[in-house]
């Protein structure tokens, strides 16, 4: 099962990296065989139950389905809850039914992903409920896991954030290391061949200074570097309703709806990929 939820990037990208995750895993986990699961009889059926020990919003179905279906397509897999569901401790999410070997071969990937995948989801929707009430939208940022930068893309779509670029190919960000190969914003504003695309560029500033300068060559889509409140609060006096803003920088759970109340339009937090706790998650196998 898995929510209608609407994806900024296709679904064979998508699809294509729930595949590499899932070998990747595998390969790592299984090697060319489980010596501990060879002594289990082919023969011998069993049906999984995994269970939630904890609160949590529901994400990585997709990859235990994936997961499963790699070591054995005739393993039956039946969802007991929603993916963006809000589950609760103890609830029952899965039954896996299929060979008792296979079941143990997958059952520790297919938790990792469910666990790592549910915690971002999880963090993301605390977050996101905070400001739900302000015309502000959480976004996230490129400080993923290794590897795992869809995967996490899509857990904080479960979780109901936004996603900010994918990657360095996806979107020009103009931040400050690449300023300083400059002599400054509006030296490296004059001398890229970015004239005619500025209102598709995104640039990071530190101060207002450095916002009036960005306002001025017509960028649209501006990033507010650890910006205090207040500071917040005078850029978009400046700004007029210019530009998109975005605050970035040291904003956490504690602290976000401060921002939001200013009226900023968005706000980026890497915690929400980068901080997270697993979600604890539990396999019981019982014989058939």
């Amino acid at each position: 099962m898995t929510s209608n939820i609407k994806l900024n990037f296709s679904k064979k990208i998508l699809q294509d990296a729930i595949l590499m995750n899932i070998g990747i895993a595998l390969d790592e986990d299984l090697g060319a065989i489980d010596k501990t699961g060879q002594l289990i009889p082919k023969h011998k059926k069993g049906i999984a139950i995994i269970k939630s020990n904890q609160s949590a919003i529901l994400c990585g179905s997709p990859w235990v389905n994936s997961c499963f279906k790699k070591i054995n397509n005739k393993i039956k897999i039946n969802w007991l809850a929603l993916e963006g569901e809000s589950i609760k401790k103890g609830q029952k999410i899965c039954e896996i039914d299929g060979a008792y070997i296979d079941l143990l071969a997958g059952e520790r990937v297919a938790l990792n992903f469910l666990q790592t995948l549910s915690g971002t989801a999880t963090e993301t929707h605390k977050m996101a409920i905070l400001i739900k009430n302000y015309d502000t939208k959480l976004f996230d940022t490129r400080k993923t896991i290794p590897g795992l930068r869809i995967a996490q893309k899509y857990a904080v779509k479960i979780g109901g954030g936004e996603n900010q670029r994918l990657g360095l190919y996806d979107q020009i960000l103009i931040k400050e290391n690449h300023i300083k190969s400059f002599l400054n914003i509006s030296d490296l504003l004059e001398k890229s061949n970015l004239r005619n695309k500025l209102d598709k560029v995104q640039v990071e500033v530190e101060n207002t200074s450095e916002l009036k300068i960005a306002l001025s060559y017509g960028i649209r889509n501006i990033l507010l570097d650890n910006f205090s409140v207040k500071a917040i609060i005078k850029s978009i006096q400046i700004n007029k309703n210019r530009a998109v803003l975005e605050a970035s920088g040291n904003i956490n759970n504690k602290n976000i709806l401060k921002y939001a109340k200013t009226g900023v339009q968005r706000i980026s937090v890497g915690l929400i990929t980068k901080n997270i706790n697993s979600i604890d998650f539990s396999m019981d196998i019982q014989l058939k």
